[in-house]
């Protein structure tokens, strides 16, 4: 009853009188005055004591009206014929693989309903990477990819075997399910199946863009970032979390296109709402120009003839369920209950026929609306846009799945359905042929193919493409860590020891100017303050108010040229920077090198997903996962102490990841990242941790870096001569308790123990699953490989146990290439606050725990005395009753 008071108006000749008004004003001064107008007035308002509350909407309408719709510069007729070829090539393809089994899937329904939206913008706006341009980086949804397959097919792209091997990878017949550089390196440029992740990250990519052009890497240019989505996937809080900064920063490279089908996988996106004006309110009360894409050019004799405002009216009640139903039920369903409703409605379509009131478009369906809201959008300044285009799920695809809640599931045709599918398609495919499904495509010289090949030329080449055409860096030898790599006299983190390692490379002349520090809210924390003045943090508008410490040396300094990106409590947000970063070789062609520092624990745990697309994208850089390690960070308790990314990040197969215990480990470990992915250009990220807690350094042993690379080497041996020995191992700060217990051993029980740090138990693993792949694929090879674990092991005696700040899975990936009784010792369970020496008990990873361990591994090969455990337990004040940290 609410919403119907709003149409209600109790003096209409007043009203006229200020349309009257509002009109003079338009078109005397245009909008920009008529707008200062109506905000005057409400701000008199409110002065005055009225309650004006605030709505984030306009009507459910067209943003642009026909009056300002420029004139479509392309050949429709000859660009439907090639809309019809692609949509049946994209259907084709996924029946095809379904034919052969249910196992493979795919989608039609998505680019159905989006193949307007998608084929404007390669016609007429979209351009290639070229000599003069960097070309526009397009988000591609990841459900449309058999449309985007269809298109590279016509343009003689890919070929119809690809096609018709359609997700099947393996053996190199096919294309891939879904957008996947990793899969294919040369034409897809951002994964986007995972939902949600590909608005954040355009967003952080057009704020990256301008980065590049305010530090001068790149030129400045007009290309832009546009990001396919749906309407349902902005329901993931990723979708709308940074959508405040793309305004705040005035990104107006950047351009969002919802594609408004009402549905999800499931069912409707807002079935008793509707999913566009709330959008609209979400984006424009954010700050973003909005641009409505509703009705298509079908509507608007109808809407001319609304003189009484009753179209509008309905148009407004009806929420999207309803407009679901309208399309999937036809047009005498529709002239009954949407213009049925009120009896002058009903007389204005009296006239048209069922099957013409069915056809009345969606604005996405429509391509000169489309082509008008994308010069809008791609002419508009100061602000990023946002066009939310109203379209119908599965159109085309009639009784089978249009406008059905089914349609996202429906990957096979019937007969008669690919009838009618053709039929409206209008392509010449005949019935004798038309269950056979065949992929279609008309002579090379036909005007449908010049024209495709004519506009992407004009355009400056093909897209989707990706290509990495950054310089090979020259990076210093590894004595720009000089001082870390000869020992430290004071007490540093390895945090610290990274600072002063990233400002040396800062301010390096060959790669200093590509490196990229990156932290969300902790610089403080990890002792990066210092780099604010010396390096600025990057702002767009420089700093405009004088800093409350700009007396102190550390000052906070923002800069338009600023090298530091300071996101603020974001790790979505700092991790999205990171990944444009990470990937600006392939997207620019400018080698920056990102260095992203954060809390360990709210790494791999809570941003894992965009790690994995970051591994599918190729991206280069540094994760510093700082604080490390269950018990380091002591006082922060449960949810800050990580004891297990080291498993998170082993899950990705081209993530390489250390856990160092010394600032000369960590040299050259950063070292060693820098020659494989920015002079060696290889396709690898790193992880690497670094600690709070502070302890002298000592210097690299002699022929350690080796094994530091490949994550195992002797740091310390025994004596040879002692009969009991052992073999202790550790990494990160727990290696100072097993040198500790090494120590212990020798003065208490007379036991030797090799100490080895293990700075890369994953590494390890890798290198071990490597060898034994190819010994069971070669077993009449006259000498088995061996690994790098087995290799370092021999010749050295006795038990071994590992001990690491991390749940005991971390320790144990290296057990099968251990040709001994081997324990490992971690961090299960959650974390707690206490000081380090109580937590490293608690979780039972300390000196005593470790010797203790080492003994009764001992014991139980018969070379030591299970009383002398019993007493060491005793002597060491272990409990053996203490509660197990793993339940506890």
């Amino acid at each position: 009853m609410a919403d119907n008071e709003r149409f209600k108006d109790v003096d209409p000749d007043e009203t006229r009188e200020w349309i009257e008004s509002l009109e003079s004003a338009l078109a005397v001064h245009g909008p920009e005055r008529a707008h200062f107008l109506l905000e005057q007035l409400i701000d008199h308002a409110r002065r005055s004591g009225a309650y004006l509350p605030y709505r984030p909407n306009t009507a459910y309408l067209n943003t642009i009206s026909t009056a300002r719709e420029p004139g479509y510069p392309g050949d429709r007729e000859l660009e439907k014929r090639i809309e019809a070829m692609i949509r049946w090539n994209a259907m084709a393809m996924v029946v095809h693989a379904n034919r052969k089994g249910t196992e493979l899937g795919g989608h039609i329904a998505s680019y159905a309903s989006s193949a307007i939206l998608y084929e404007v913008g390669f016609n007429h706006f979209w351009r290639a990477p070229s000599d003069d341009h960097p070309g526009d980086k397009v988000y591609i949804q990841g459900h449309s990819s058999p449309g985007i397959y269809a298109r590279s097919y016509l343009e003689g792209r890919l070929s119809e075997e690809q096609l018709l091997h359609f997700r099947e990878d393996v053996d190199g017949k096919g294309i891939t399910s879904y957008p996947h550089p990793w899969l294919m390196p040369d034409y897809w440029q951002f994964p986007t199946v995972s939902m949600g992740l590909g608005p954040i990250m355009g967003i952080y990519h057009a704020r990256y863009m301008r980065y590049l052009e305010h530090r001068g890497l790149i030129d400045p240019k007009d290309a832009k970032v546009w990001c396919f989505l749906g309407d349902g996937e902005m329901d993931e809080p990723e979708s709308l979390g940074a959508i405040s900064l793309a305004a705040r920063e005035g990104l107006d490279n950047l351009i969002f296109v919802v594609n408004c089908n009402l549905q999800r996988l499931d069912g409707p996106v807002r079935g008793n709402g509707k999913i566009i004006q709330e959008l609209e309110a979400d984006f424009l009360g954010s700050g973003w120009n909005v641009i409505k894409l509703i009705w298509g050019n079908r509507w608007d004799p109808l809407l001319e003839k609304d003189t009484k405002g009753l179209l509008r009216r309905r148009m407004e009640e009806a929420v999207d369920g309803e407009y679901q139903n309208f399309k999937a039920k036809g047009g005498a369903y529709t002239r009954e209950y949407f213009f049925g409703k009120y009896p002058e409605l009903k007389e204005m379509v009296a006239n048209m026929s069922d099957e013409e009131i069915w056809r009345l478009n969606r604005g996405g369906h429509d391509a000169r609306k489309v082509y008008a809201a994308y010069h809008h959008a791609v002419n508009h300044k100061g602000q990023p846009t946002v066009i939310l285009a109203k379209t119908v799920k599965g159109f085309g695809m009639g009784k089978a799945a249009e406008a059905k809640n089914i349609a996202h599931q429906q990957k096979k045709l019937g007969e008669e359905d690919l009838k009618y599918y053709r039929d409206r398609l209008n392509l010449p495919i005949s019935d004798e042929k038309i269950n056979d499904v065949p992929i279609y495509r008309p002579k090379e010289d036909s005007p449908e193919i010049k024209y495709m090949k004519s506009r992407r030329e004009k355009l400056g080449g093909y897209l989707p493409a990706r290509e990495d055409k950054s310089p090979k860096l020259e990076i210093p030898a590894i004595d720009i860590f000089k001082q870390h790599l000869n020992g430290t006299d004071r007490e540093i983190s390895t945090t610290m020891a990274f600072v002063r390692m990233l400002t040396a490379l800062t301010k390096d002349k060959q790669i200093g100017k590509y490196i990229v520090p990156i932290i969300p809210d902790e610089a403080r924390t990890f002792g990066m303050d210092g780099l604010f003045r010396q390096l600025g943090i990057y702002s767009s508008v420089g700093q405009l108010y004088k800093p409350q410490d700009a007396d102190q040396l550390m000052f906070y300094k923002e800069d338009k040229k600023g090298q530091i990106l300071q996101e603020g409590i974001t790790e979505a947000g700092a991790m999205s920077s990171w990944v444009a970063a990470a990937t600006a070789p392939a997207n620019w062609g400018v080698p920056t090198i990102p260095f992203y520092s954060y809390y360990s624990m709210f790494g791999f745990q809570r941003i894992g997903d965009f790690a994995w697309a970051a591994g599918d994208m190729q991206a280069r850089g540094f994760l510093m996962g700082g604080t490390a390690g269950r018990t380091t960070l002591n006082g922060e308790g449960l949810q800050h102490q990580d004891g297990h990314s080291h498993i998170l990040s082993s899950t990705i197969p081209n993530c390489v990841a250390y856990d160092p215990a010394f600032a000369y480990e960590m040299a050259v470990v950063v070292h060693d990242g820098l020659k494989r992915m920015y002079e060696d250009k290889e396709n690898v990220f790193y992880y690497i941790t670094m600690m709070n807690e502070n302890y002298t350094h000592p210097a690299m042993p002699e022929g350690a870096e080796e094994g530091i690379r490949k994550g195992l080497y002797l740091f310390r041996q025994g004596d040879k001569r002692k009969k009991k020995r052992v073999q202790l191992l550790g990494s990160g700060t727990i290696f100072r308790e097993v040198i500790a217990a090494a120590e212990l051993l020798e003065k208490d029980f007379g036991v030797s123990a090799d100490i080895w740090s293990a700075t890369s138990f994953t590494e390890l693993r890798r290198d071990g699953m490597d060898v034994d792949r190819w010994n069971r694929l070669h077993p009449d090879a006259k000498k088995p490989r061996r690994s790098w674990v087995e290799k370092q092991m021999e010749g050295f005696d006795g038990p071994a146990v590992a001990a690491t700040d991390y749940i005991r899975a971390f320790p144990d990936q290296i057990r099968p290439w251990m040709d001994r009784h081997y324990l490992t010792l971690g961090t299960d369970g959650y974390g707690r606050s206490d000081s380090r020496d109580n937590l490293r008990r608690f979780f039972e990873v300390n000196r005593y725990h470790i010797a203790v361990t080492a003994l009764k591994a001992l014991a139980d090969e018969g070379g030591f005395d299970k009383k002398k455990v019993a007493e060491a337990i005793k002597k060491y004040g272990i409990d053996p009753d203490a509660p197990n940290p793993v339940t506890v």
